[in-house]
């Protein structure tokens, strides 16, 4: 850990108009006390968020940050890394943002597998538009716009993660503030795209996935004999319909971050004003 950043250099000067008791509180204490162990500080951190309750935690942490659209957070984040990969990047998004609208972008990211950090909130709601079923929302669950609940089974990111070929997946619970940052510590510190889903409950409009749900029925992987490192039992894990668990679930140390493939050997940040040679010739020859 750096010895001159604490995790409060990461906050902002701006009050979090969250509702009280939100669990996007603790997602964020913890993805900064992530980013001052890893030895980060904000004048190399550029954070990305996306649209819903969530989006708003670009603004509540000091570094770098830009309040992208609906589901579009991933792409962003992906050219900001590739444009300047000194910089740590991490994209936060909610289960709306980033499993409904921004599904495509977040199968492709994981594939890509550039080295950065995605955190979603997952409270199985659209909370800032006052409670309706989300992409990850129980098939029962009853809201004013869905009454008899969304009557299909819900998204399983974990699962799409593994399948689009992930090389880093963790569960996490915002409510434990010190595993929590520990996992999204170890996908930052994971050579390739990190993802963590965060168990992030939401108090005002999700009555059914509560803290007092997750906390009886989540199992926590250090418990158990699991091996992170291999793919069939993350598949087994992640496909359990009985039980809830928390921890990394896969990774592959022998990732290669897309990054550092053949070709990207240029920090686009240090190129000099004005276009690469021949560049215009070829806009020349183009029109």
């Amino acid at each position: 850990m750096s010895s001159d950043i604490r995790f409060t250099d990461f906050k902002s000067d701006k009050q979090p108009t969250w509702c009280p008791g939100c669990g996007d509180f603790g997602t964020m204490n913890g993805m900064m006390k992530a980013l001052a162990e890893t030895g980060n500080d904000p004048d190399n951190t550029f954070v990305v968020a996306g649209i819903g309750c969530s989006g708003k935690i670009g603004t509540y942490m000091h570094s770098y940050a830009l309040h992208g659209v609906h589901g579009r957070a991933l792409p962003v984040g992906i050219g900001v890394k590739l444009a300047n990969p000194d910089l740590e990047v991490m994209v936060a998004g909610g289960d709306g943002d980033g499993y409904s609208i921004g599904a495509g972008h977040f199968i492709h990211a994981v594939r890509r597998n550039v080295d950065m950090t995605y955190v979603v909130m997952d409270n199985r709601i659209y909370g800032l538009t006052k409670g309706q079923a989300s992409p990850t929302s129980r098939e029962d669950f009853e809201t004013s716009t869905s009454p008899d609940g969304p009557n299909q089974p819900p998204v399983n990111p974990k699962a799409l993660a593994l399948s689009a070929g992930a090389t880093f997946i963790a569960q996490s619970f915002s409510s434990n503030s010190q595993r929590h940052a520990q996992l999204v510590q170890e996908a930052i510190e994971h050579d390739g795209f990190g993802f963590v889903n965060v168990y992030s409950p939401c108090v005002t409009f999700n009555d059914v996935d509560t803290y007092d749900y997750f906390r009886d029925s989540i199992q926590d992987l250090e418990e158990t004999d699991h091996d992170e490192t291999d793919a069939d039992q993350a598949k087994d894990k992640i496909l359990d319909g009985d039980k809830e668990y928390m921890g990394v679930l896969y990774r592959d140390d022998d990732s290669v971050p897309f990054d550092e493939r053949e070709g990207f050997d240029q920090n686009m940040a240090e190129i000099p004003d004005g276009a690469p040679d021949g560049a215009m010739d070829l806009v020349r020859e183009f029109y």
